[in-house]
């Protein structure tokens, strides 16, 4: 046993133990075997075993049969793996699995792994008959294959210090394979499939990758043919110091997309037709540099003079969609776009601070010009990089607040607002922002049409921004506080908010977030969203724990995600037992169940969930 005995009554049973009336351990092969062995549990006897021989505790690595594992789906059935692993080598190996199931038979699984002196690689092959495909319901695409498999690779290798080169690669005979029989690192809803090559220095960043995506969905919808192939997208950033007394920072990306359908969405017609990508080709290179420096007068006064320019080109072979967008947005008629922006600005911190008996307090007011041109382009040129955007105290200071290059900020800007930082003796720390942001000359971008409305419903639309606000507390004694808020400049309405409490000991762990956003009809959400999520996690007793967490939706009244379970863990032994469930976009609930129990230095065994909690 690995348990340790009872220090108030060491004549108890162990959790567990193995009795043998013969015991040999072979230092040779580092294996121990047991003969005519019976396996106790809590000292009742379970199970009698001839012979039994396992790997002895000194061991990390030895070929033989690992433990199995156990579980059941209303379409696979229920099911017992076994797998099997071949040590070869000290660096690399083979993992045979072979899995049971009662309605579709017998899967079959073999992955080779293989370690080298800077990275490792593996490759898994997996395939089934199946024998019941009418299992799944008519409408999925498991129920119109009967011979299924897939392989996979993945790699990564440290060329030297500086530079990381891998991939993540997937082929199957259908989009569901892999998720449906949870074959491992290749059962992601999105599978993204990649070659980079990465490098890292002091002052330096260097991102290449080319990428593609398949969505392992139960439905042929067409999505597939909707997700871009990225050929390529390369990211480079480098900062030089001490130019004309400041820094000089430049960054250069770029991306090439190709994609067989157009990506639209919505109601044709309607505010809430959107066009995420393009079909065809279409790509874009841009180079951006920004000088910056930092003056402190004798009176604290921060000023840091910035002057910016940013080119781009764009270019495209797509079939003209002519007006694909309901604000307006028409793409360009021509093969290529160049588009240039130059911006002269400057910011103006003066942060005081503020001593008293048991706390320090700095409060910081901000100010920032940007001069700058028109925005050219906009609404006829593709939007693959900077559809996502929330405007908030994280992007208040930028200089360009859109989320990517696609997007340019355009137009004379000024952001004003207030930092504040508190410091108290018992260990408290309070940090909070308040601003606003104003278009005061040109054309705002923020108000002009794209093919997915980037802007529309922001906050910075307008002329005069609404108000955004964030505070953040955190305490000694574990407590946690933070609320994001965006506020109507006018009414001073709530217009989004995003808040969470979080508390951690020795005995709890637990948190609650809530979130809620006004509709936006032009992103198709007509309603007004808001949710709850809450978790906890309770050590109730020496070694046992139970947990849960549950996401309210209270717009709809709904549960849509939630789960419990209970674990002990001591030094010999682990048990597991959970329940989930998840209900997705077409009100249709999934269930899973957990069960899992280890022997510490024998195995685990059980039947595992996907994402419980």
């Amino acid at each position: 046993t690995a348990c340790e005995p009872c220090a108030e009554r060491p004549e108890k049973p162990p959790i567990w133990q193995i009795k043998s009336q013969t015991i040999i351990w072979n230092g040779e092969e580092k294996t121990i075997r047991f003969e005519n062995a019976r396996f106790e549990f809590l000292g009742v006897p379970l199970a009698f075993v001839p012979v039994f021989t396992t790997a002895d505790p000194t061991v990390r690595r030895k070929t033989g049969f690992l433990a199995p594992t156990f579980g059941f789906t209303e379409e696979l059935g229920f099911s017992a793996e076994v797998p099997f692993f071949w040590n070869l080598a000290p660096n690399y190996d083979v993992t045979f699995r072979s899995t049971g199931f009662t309605r579709q038979g017998f899967l079959g699984e073999a992955e080779w792994r293989h370690r080298l002196e800077n990275g490792r690689y593996n490759l898994k092959i997996a395939g089934i008959h199946q024998l019941e495909p009418d299992a799944f319901s008519a409408s999925r695409i498991d129920s119109q294959e009967e011979n299924r498999g897939m392989i996979g690779t993945q790699g990564q290798f440290q060329i030297n210090p500086r530079w990381v080169f891998g991939w993540n690669g997937l082929l199957q005979s259908d989009k569901n394979f892999s998720r449906t029989y949870d074959i491992g690192g290749f059962n992601n809803l999105v599978q993204r499939n990649e070659i980079y090559l990465t490098g890292l220095e002091d002052r330096s960043y260097f991102d290449a990758r080319v990428m593609n995506y398949d969505i392992q969905e139960s439905t042929d919808n067409g999505s597939d043919e909707r997700q871009s192939a990225v050929l390529p997208t390369v990211d480079y950033e480098r900062t030089f110091g001490n130019v004309f007394g400041g820094d000089l920072s430049l960054t250069f990306n770029t991306r090439n997309n190709l994609r067989d359908d157009i990506d639209q969405r919505g109601s044709l017609g309607t505010d809430n037709f959107n066009t995420f990508g393009l079909d065809g080709f279409n790509g874009r290179t841009s180079v951006d540099v920004e000088w910056d420096r930092q003056l402190i007068s004798s009176a604290g006064l921060v000023v840091k003079p910035i002057v910016a320019a940013q080119g781009d080109a764009f270019y495209f072979d797509s079939a003209d969609p002519g007006d694909i967008s309901a604000t307006g947005a028409t793409l360009t008629d021509e093969d290529s776009y160049f588009r240039g922006m130059v911006t002269a600005g400057v910011e103006m911190r003066w942060p005081f601070l503020v001593s008293a008996p048991g706390a320090s307090h700095v409060i910081e007011p901000i100010a920032q010009v940007f001069v700058r041109p028109d925005e050219t382009g906009a609404g006829m040129l593709p939007n693959e990089d900077a559809q996502s955007f929330v405007f908030d105290t994280s992007n208040l200071f930028d200089r360009d607040k859109f989320s990517g290059f696609d997007r340019v900020e355009g137009g004379t800007r000024a952001n004003v607002g207030l930092r504040y930082t508190g410091t108290f003796d018992n260990g408290v720390v309070v940090d909070g922002v308040f601003g606003q942001s104003y278009h005061i000359a040109g054309v705002n971008s923020f108000a002009q049409p794209d093919f997915v409305n980037a802007g529309a419903d922001s906050g910075l639309e307008s002329d005069v921004s609404d108000f955004v606000a964030s505070l953040g507390v955190q305490t000694a004694s574990g407590f946690g506080a933070s609320v994001g808020a965006r506020f109507d400049e006018r009414s001073f309405e709530v217009r989004r908010v995003d808040a969470g409490l979080s508390f951690e000991n020795d005995v709890l762990e637990a948190s609650i977030d809530y979130a809620r956003q006004q509709a936006q009809p032009t992103y198709a959400f007509s309603e007004l969203r808001e949710e709850v999520t809450a978790g906890a996690a309770i050590t109730f007793a020496e070694y046992w724990t139970v947990a849960g967490s549950a996401t309210y939706d209270i717009a709809t009244g709904t549960i849509d995600k939630r789960g419990i379970g209970l674990m002990y863990d001591d030094e010999c032994f682990v048990f597991e037992i959970g329940y989930s469930q998840d209900r997705n976009s077409s009100d249709e609930l999934t269930e899973n169940y957990s069960l899992r129990f280890s022997l510490k230095t024998i195995g685990d065994f059980g039947a595992a969930s996907k994402d419980l909690f």
